[in-house]
């Protein structure tokens, strides 16, 4: 067997140029993602050295795609996909119009013909999967109103491009031959496509809510965590392929479904867990491939096209978002943080791309606006997103009936108490059972939480309570660790917890901190970081265990 071949070649070049790239760009502090799409251009055909594959990065890419979909899925429910209809479908629809009419405004400016202009307009007006996830999860956002309307607009979008690819080649035929077609012609293949949706959608949720869980729950008996990560992965791939080479149902859409079956049974949590690893080390892979397609020419040759298609993205259609959604009655942070969501493009952009090219009716020169558009989009995405999130909320008065309600303290500092309090970092299950045992003793106490309707939760029990991440010195200081006399960190990550245990040390060198850990190796660097006392979950249990055990057998010798 040969120790060189192009797929392992591809692998190894795409994760060590993009771990390279990517530790360069958190140190000069810009966000990891240029530096994955800076690494693909380094591999790609584009420059010299070392030349990558481009379709198998692509092909990886997409198994990145189809986990982080199902991830998704997992967090969601029917009934959370349901209750963002109202705005999801006739905003994504609007949404997508406006930016096809832009992009066809653009295609007529460059002497293109009317059908050129509108694949090159549908292929700006979707947004990217993989993006949008990335956003949103580095921002505990999905699980929020928020991130429920964008992921559900993201939705609707990508079922309008499955429509798309179907109605490309019908209108091709139809210029082409433009005497030999009919409203039949037409009608046929959407009606078909329609069909396919539907069909998928309905053995999704009758056979799929029944089939899943079970084989599921089958797999827990065994008691192989091996096994039950390979059924994880073995569903998730195995229903977006099925739902794309049987349905013609997109690979993310699959995924998404088997996700949100998967996401109503107990085993949820644990099914993230597993696939969370592969998904951001395919997730990387995605950013490396748009890269390995980018001609840094196209920059020089064509410098307006490019910037008026940039314009069109990152402005043209997120401005249509944001007045849309503040249409339906939302507020002002919730229509920023939508227009923000969908303010890039990918995947669906380079399918519709490679589509209307092969068809004949777009340009080869469409591609590499495209493919510009996508890379100048995906770095400035980041950008724009931190921009939005630390502008302040609105004024409640400007809050109508639909919108969230906001945190009174959310960023802001929490009240000087009259002695010396408690900071407690995370309120999920152990940090909701610390905060009401602290409660229930009296003792002073302000919660830091990332996650909004956590953050929420802890407001209306009473807490004091920042919303924000720990890792920033301005959230720990806003939470008073400089006043605290102890800091309790309840949040499940321990390496997370290493940095805030630092950061709080640089702010409060004499602070007290308590941890919790999952691991040895976790409890190793808590401990070697200096914090004092760690807890470690199994270590707990096995010591209540052994004391509950000779307990009884010394009652027994007494008896």
């Amino acid at each position: 067997m040969p120790h060189y071949t192009p797929l392992i070649a591809t692998i190894v070049a795409g994760f060590v140029v993009s771990f390279i790239m990517g530790a360069i760009a958190m140190r000069l502090r810009v966000s990891p993602i240029a530096g994955y799409l800076l690494a693909g251009v380094l591999v790609g055909p584009f420059t010299p050295g070392f030349v990558a594959d481009t379709n198998l990065a692509n092909e990886l890419a997409e198994i990145g795609v189809i986990l982080l979909m199902f991830g998704v899925g997992l967090h969601f429910s029917l009934k959370d996909l349901l209750s963002v209809r109202r705005i999801a479908v006739p905003g994504a629809i609007a949404q997508i119009a406006t930016a096809t009419l832009l992009g066809m405004g653009l295609a007529w400016a460059l002497g293109w013909d009317p059908l050129a202009g509108f694949g090159f307009g549908l292929a700006l007006s979707v947004a990217s999967t993989v993006v949008l996830l990335r956003a949103l999860q580095s921002r505990d956002l999905v699980e929020t109103e928020r991130g429920r309307i964008a992921v559900g607009w993201l939705i609707v979008e990508d079922l309008v491009m499955v429509l798309a690819l179907v109605l490309l080649p019908v209108l091709a035929g139809m210029v082409r031959n433009p005497a030999g077609t009919g409203i039949l012609t037409l009608a046929l293949p959407l009606g078909l496509t329609f069909l396919k949706v539907g069909a998928f959608v309905a053995l999704m949720l009758i056979v799929g809510r029944r089939v899943i869980p079970w084989a599921l729950h089958w797999v827990v008996h065994t008691g192989s965590r091996e096994l039950f990560r390979l059924a994880v992965l073995a569903i998730a791939l195995g229903v977006a392929a099925g739902s794309a080479f049987i349905f013609d149902v997109s690979f993310a859409l699959g995924a998404f479904f088997a996700g949100m079956i998967l996401g109503e049974t107990p085993l949820s949590r644990r099914a993230t867990e597993e696939t969370l690893p592969l998904r951001d080390a395919f997730a990387v892979l995605f950013f490396v491939s748009v890269g390995m397609l980018f001609d840094p020419r196209v920059v020089l040759e064509q410098p307006l096209p490019v910037l008026a298609t940039v314009f069109i993205i990152v402005l043209g259609k997120s401005v249509a978002a944001f007045y849309l959604v503040r249409a339906f009655g939302y507020n002002k942070l919730t229509a920023t943080t939508v227009a923000a969501s969908l303010a890039q493009i990918g995947e669906f952009s380079f399918i519709l791309a490679t589509l209307g090219i092969g068809l004949g009716i777009m340009p080869e020169s469409a591609r590499d606006l495209i493919l510009a558009g996508a890379i100048f989009s995906i770095v400035l995405n980041p950008v724009i997103f931190s921009y939005i999130l630390r502008k302040p909320k609105d004024e409640p008065t400007d809050e109508p009936a639909a919108a969230e309600e906001p945190l009174a303290t959310t960023l802001a500092p929490a009240a000087e108490p009259s002695r010396a309090h408690i900071l407690l970092i995370g309120y999920g299950r152990v940090g909701q059972l610390l905060a009401s045992q602290l409660k229930a003793r009296d003792e002073p106490l302000t919660v830091i939480e990332s996650d909004e309707e956590k953050a929420r939760a802890a407001e209306q029990e009473g807490h004091v309570t920042i919303y924000g991440n720990g890792i920033d010195s301005r959230i720990l200081l806003a939470g008073g660790v400089d006043r605290a006399s102890a800091l309790l960190i309840a949040i499940p990550e321990g390496f997370d917890a290493g940095v805030i245990a630092e950061k709080a040390r640089n702010l409060k060198p004499g602070i007290r901190i308590i941890a919790r850990a999952h691991s040895d190796a976790e409890v190793e660097h808590l401990t070697r970081l200096g914090v004092g006392d760690v807890v470690m979950g199994e270590h707990t249990l096995a010591m209540k265990m052994l004391d509950l055990a000779c307990s009884q057998r010394t009652l027994r010798a007494m008896t």
